[in-house]
Order: structure tokens, then C-alpha cells, then sequence
């Protein structure tokens, strides 16, 4: 295989204290992480990221809310979108790209997967 793919982490928050603190549980924020935009929502099972553009009309996911049935809402037209798959709840096409979220040692991170060429 000359190419696979491989997950870079991003420390998003040095510990939980301080994502609780800046994201509520039931609330959701856009963080500008190097060139991307991303959707970070808190939910009762924890932190949930996907990208923050709609893909219906381009609006910040972000600006929107989260439900308590685990989606994120769009602010300007109420398109629901999974926040573990990324797909949209109305059944149509639809969907937003879901990016990991792990605690590790305190410190809460965020991966983006990117195909890498690999000749060995």
C-alpha cells in the first residue's frame, strides 16, 4: 500500500475542569483548530465534534444547539445531524464530517484523519 491513514491529535483543552467550564454540558461552541472549523458539543455522554459548516445552507453549527437525543441543531433552517455519525436525522443526504474526541490524562483532544503516502 503507497498510502494509509493516520490520526493526528490535537490537545483541544488542557484538562476536563476547563472544557466544562468552557463548553456546558447541553451547549455547543466553534473552535478554530489550525485552518478548520469545528463544532465541539457537550451532551450528557460527553464531548462530540463534527465540522462546523452545514452543509445545507453554510451556516455555523456552532451558533447552533444541541439536543438532549444527541444532535446538533443548524441555527438557520433546524436541519438535526448526528453527532456520533455525522448524518443528517431528516433521512435526506445530508451529513457533517464527526471528528474523535478522547480524554487522555486529563487533557481532552481532538483527531483529524489524513491519508499519508507510505512507500515502506
Amino acid at each position: 500500500m503507497f498510502f494509509k491513514k493516520q490520526t493526528t491529535w490535537i490537545k483541544l483543552f488542557d484538562s476536563l475542569t476547563s472544557a466544562n467550564d468552557r463548553i456546558a454540558i447541553g451547549n455547543v461552541a466553534t473552535l478554530q483548530i489550525g485552518n478548520k472549523k469545528v463544532c465541539v458539543a457537550h451532551t450528557s455522554e460527553g464531548f462530540f465534534a463534527v465540522n462546523d459548516k452545514c452543509p445545507h445552507n453554510g451556516a455555523s453549527l456552532g451558533s447552533g444547539f444541541c439536543t438532549d437525543k444527541g444532535s446538533v441543531v443548524c441555527p438557520v433552517h433546524r436541519y438535526h445531524f448526528d453527532l456520533k455519525t455525522g448524518r443528517a436525522k431528516s433521512g435526506g443526504g445530508d451529513y457533517v464530517q464527526p471528528y474523535p474526541i478522547e480524554v487522555r490524562d486529563g487533557a481532552v483532544f481532538i483527531g483529524f484523519e489524513e491519508t499519508v503516502w507510505n512507500l515502506f
